[in-house]
């Protein structure tokens, strides 16, 4: 098979998972870059900057459009993240790729437990700027450091911190991410690293489009489902990412 067909295979993947379940899919962006298309770590968490930014993108339009993004919240909580969001970019050149990639299998982990839990944050919020300063910073750091949107995070961060209710929090959350994702990848743009956009492209596409179908698909299959099969899904990558980087 070849890279440029695995890349439509990928995307469509992580297109699926972001389209139905609104936040934690794009962590399988990396893992698919590295493992699927022979990208490097480094390599990997800029790419999957761009992937993030532009699929992003697109499903924040259609929250927009159904006034589900609550915009001054999105935009505090993405404010204490840019620092971190410039400061992890820059520090991820320096980190040796078997660290990098442990410390994305960690994350894959913390994920993937989250997934399979199947806990939905409150809707009692009582909002904080001082929770909300501290969690945005975090999600900013993450995003900067290896390359993901974070939503997972960001979702019962906002519920928690901004008092964002749970029905306007995923759209919310797509706003703070690409702000992330813009600054971390201009303090990449620094770095040297070559990317190879005749299969980034490729995945971008089926991505954009995964993600329509991922919304149909959540609208036939129970979330609890859904959440489990990825999350099963992320636990095995973390497994495989850990043991490549010990080995």
């Amino acid at each position: 098979m070849t890279a440029f067909v695995l890349a439509l295979l990928a995307g469509a993947l992580v297109g699926l998972a972001l389209g139905s379940l609104g936040a934690g899919g794009s962590i399988l962006t990396v893992p698919a870059l590295i493992y699927l298309l022979g990208f490097s770590p480094a390599e990997a968490t800029t790419a999957s900057l761009i992937i993030v930014i532009v699929t992003s993108l697109t499903a924040l339009v259609a929250h927009a459009r159904v006034g589900t993004v609550r915009w001054r919240a999105g935009l505090l909580f993405a404010a204490a993240g840019l620092l971190p969001a410039a400061g992890a970019g820059l520090l991820s050149a320096h980190i040796p790729a078997a660290v990098l990639t442990l410390a994305f299998a960690a994350l894959a982990v913390l994920a993937g437990l989250r997934m399979l839990r199947r806990r939905t944050p409150s809707e009692k919020g009582t909002g904080s700027a001082p929770r909300a300063a501290g969690a945005g910073a975090v999600l900013g750091a993450v995003t900067g450091l290896l390359g993901v949107g974070g939503g997972f995070l960001a979702v019962p961060a906002l519920v928690a911190a901004l008092a964002v209710p749970m029905s306007a929090a995923v759209g919310t959350s797509l706003l703070v991410i690409i702000a992330n994702a813009l600054v971390a990848l201009a303090a990449r743009a620094s770095t040297e690293v070559s990317l190879d956009w005749a299969l980034i492209m490729p995945f971008i596409a089926t991505a954009v489009l995964g993600a329509w179908d991922g919304k149909r698909l959540s609208a036939k299959v129970q979330p609890a489902v859904l959440q489990r099969v990825f999350g099963t899904l992320l636990l095995t990558v973390a497994a495989v990412m850990a043991a490549g980087a010990l080995l």
